[in-house]
């Protein structure tokens, strides 16, 4: 009886003061908040240049896998003089490679070398902890990439799974997932993913 008395007491009181939702920060709440953000909704993107590319470039894990896929191919060529240490490659697209790429370029790209796709998006698993302080709090959550087409599937295959940790400010108007860079001890959404580390 005396837990129900103190329920309805919190419920008036929070009528009373116009407290809405987002004044609690719940587990749904931060997970809302993260996944509704342009920073974690932002596509990943993938920037393949073709033509004269640098030897480093070339046998970089995504061009081999790009390789290894049959999309691209290369010969051997002099480097030019912004693209050096020897050897170069002449990177083109295999007859594979345009017909998994040409739905993928922006329309502006068909005479580019270096362009980019978007292949994977982001997809919150779940909130795994909140530790509050007055009005800041971190939020651990896990996340992962999935991917948008072929490519994304071949960049972005095992299904990682990622952790990662964001500050959170509780304003006037409730909390708010901070966004951009913030110092480390509190870091932004953006820093967040970029520090994530792979879950084990």
């Amino acid at each position: 009886m005396g837990k129900l008395r103190i329920s309805l007491a919190v419920a008036l009181l929070c009528f009373t003061v116009a407290c809405s939702p987002r004044d609690f920060l719940t587990r749904r709440l931060a997970a809302d908040l993260i996944a509704g953000s342009d920073t974690f909704k932002a596509e990943q993107k993938f920037w393949l240049r073709t033509g004269v590319t640098s030897n480093k470039d070339y046998f970089s894990p995504e061009y081999l896998l790009l390789q290894r896929r049959g999309w691209i191919t290369a010969a051997s060529v002099a480097c030019t003089p912004d693209i050096a240490p020897p050897p170069c490659w002449d990177v083109a697209l295999t007859p594979l490679g345009v017909e998994t790429f040409r739905d993928l370029m922006p329309s502006n790209a068909a005479n580019s070398q270096y362009f980019s796709i978007p292949v994977a998006r982001r997809q919150l698993i779940g909130i795994t902890g909140i530790s509050k302080s007055g009005s800041a709090a971190d939020v651990d959550f896990q996340w992962k990439w999935v991917p948008l087409n072929e490519v994304g599937a071949a960049l972005y295959a095992g299904g990682v799974e990622y952790r990662s940790t964001v500050a959170f400010r509780q304003y006037d108007d409730g909390w708010r997932v901070v966004e951009g860079s913030v110092p480390k001890n509190n870091q932004g959404l953006e820093d967040a993913l970029k520090n994530s580390e792979t879950a084990q």
